[in-house]
């Protein structure tokens, strides 16, 4: 006896050959992605060749082939071709699949060309857990990471980048001008001049590049052009780095940490992104009274009231955009505005009153300060060096005030935002790798985040409910 374990032999003969089904248990997750993709409408949705055609070669089912891709995001295998190979060795994929193996090029084109499919599937798991009643409290956490394009960064030009580039190919071209002037002075060294010249015309060719790729950039809205993915943009993601990629926003409900709503954008700051992301999950909700907390990043006054005005509040903390406090000065929340007199009381106890009205872009501004004040007042030079100190109020400042009182009146929200928002984007990174998105443009990343958020909202559901109460809940559904 050899005093282990003995497996079965590999010659054996088996009378009752063991079914492919025995091999996967009842609480197996892969039994809930057949289960839920068999329960939806693929020609309502959007996918295409739903209805099977009678004539000519048959192809593969939708169905069968969106269960490979949610099994593979679920499972981090991403790429067609990984999706390929597992296709043919995975005992959970035969099964799922029935043994079909679909080459590497059927199961890219099937993303490519179903990308409205991918995203209704990725909206109607979030309707399921909406029906399941997990959205009761309609508080949301907002936020935007910045996730890696197919786009070397060499390949993205700025106006900075290309002048930098323009600047060191003029110099190269310069150094090897002189280097040239140089060996024609040597008797010894004239064999070497027509490589040099080759290698200058080589330079003058670049540059001529450079020059074409710089009136791109001056031509371009936003000063930037990216060559191999042109729709992702170089983002900062701290003071002394950046990115090129994509920044994608995402809508987390508080309760359970599934994503409510997503959106991929290549805006390079979160500062506009709150209304188009709450729109969304109002949507999604199908209500439109819903709470979003927000880190500072999204803090503009002006969407703040766009956002408000279609029932969206909005709690994030207030952006100190004055430069007085570190000069030792009072800052604006040093002034109490009294709303029953329309005056503001300042740290000296007086009053200023309303003086002027003033515009910045499309806002209104009323201003407050009083000359009489400000010219005896005993601490004036804790306050301005000018003559006196105006203090400006937008016209629906009373918005911003109820906000600051809310969060206020929550000290730890901003800790509830992190930890609800912040885990999902950690976990999706984690899944996609150190190169993230794979494809490239608007339409086909899009299409990765959607299988991305499905996967995610999938395994999360499976987490708080258990995959066979999961799948008692679709049935029901």
């Amino acid at each position: 006896m050899s005093g282990y374990i003995i497996g079965t032999s590999r010659t054996q003969s088996i009378l009752f050959p063991e079914l492919l089904d025995e091999y996967i248990q009842a609480d197996n997750p892969v039994r809930v992605v057949d289960l839920y993709i068999d329960s939806l409408d693929l020609q309502q949705l959007g996918f295409q060749r739903s209805v099977p055609s009678h004539t000519g070669r048959p192809g593969y089912s939708p169905a069968m082939m969106l269960k490979l891709y949610v099994y593979g995001y679920l499972n981090r295998i991403q790429a067609s071709r990984q999706l390929e190979r597992e296709s043919q060795r995975n005992v959970e994929l035969m099964w799922l699949t029935q043994r079909l193996t679909p080459d590497f090029k059927t199961i890219a084109d099937f993303r490519k060309n179903n990308a409205t499919g991918i995203k209704n599937v990725c909206g109607s798991f979030v309707q399921l857990c909406r029906r399941l009643n997990l959205f009761s409290d309609a508080i949301v956490a907002i936020d935007g990471s910045k996730f890696k394009a197919s786009n070397n960064p060499d390949k993205n030009y700025t106006r900075t980048t290309i002048k930098r580039k323009i600047d060191r190919t003029e110099q190269h071209i310069d150094d090897y001008l002189k280097e040239l002037d140089r060996n024609d002075a040597l008797e010894d060294a004239q064999d070497d001049g027509v490589p040099m010249k080759e290698k200058i015309e080589r330079m003058k060719e670049h540059l001529k590049k450079l020059k074409t790729l710089e009136a791109q950039v001056k031509a371009s809205p936003d000063q930037q052009v990216s060559l191999t993915d042109p729709d992702c943009r170089a983002m900062k993601t701290g003071a002394m780095n950046r990115v090129v990629g994509y920044n994608v926003q995402t809508a987390v409900d508080t309760k359970h940490h599934l994503i409510v709503a997503h959106e991929v954008t290549n805006a390079r700051s979160d500062r506009q992104q709150l209304y188009p992301i709450g729109k969304r999950v109002q949507s999604a909700l199908h209500r439109t009274d819903i709470t979003a907390i927000t880190d500072k990043g999204y803090y503009s006054s002006e969407v703040i009231k766009q956002s408000h005005d279609i029932g969206i509040t909005a709690i994030m903390p207030k952006t100190q955009t004055s430069g007085n406090a570190k000069k030792g000065l009072f800052t604006n929340d040093h002034f109490h505005y009294d709303p029953e007199k329309n005056v503001y009381i300042c740290p000296a106890r007086q009053e200023l009153s309303h003086s002027l009205m003033s515009g910045e872009g499309e806002k209104t501004l009323l201003v407050y300060g009083s000359v009489k004040t400000c010219k005896d007042c005993a601490i004036k030079s804790q306050c301005t060096p000018s003559k006196l100190r105006r203090i400006r109020r937008w016209l629906h400042e009373d918005l911003l005030e109820d906000m600051e009182a809310r969060v206020k009146s929550m000290p730890d929200v901003m800790h509830v935002r992190k930890r609800t928002v912040e885990h999902p984007f950690g976990t999706i990174k984690s899944w996609m790798g150190s190169t993230h998105f794979l494809t490239r443009g608007f339409k086909s990343v899009g299409t990765e985040m959607d299988l991305n958020v499905l996967a995610y909202n999938l395994k999360r559901m499976m987490s708080i409910m258990g995959p066979q109460e999961l799948m008692a809940a679709m049935r029901n559904a």
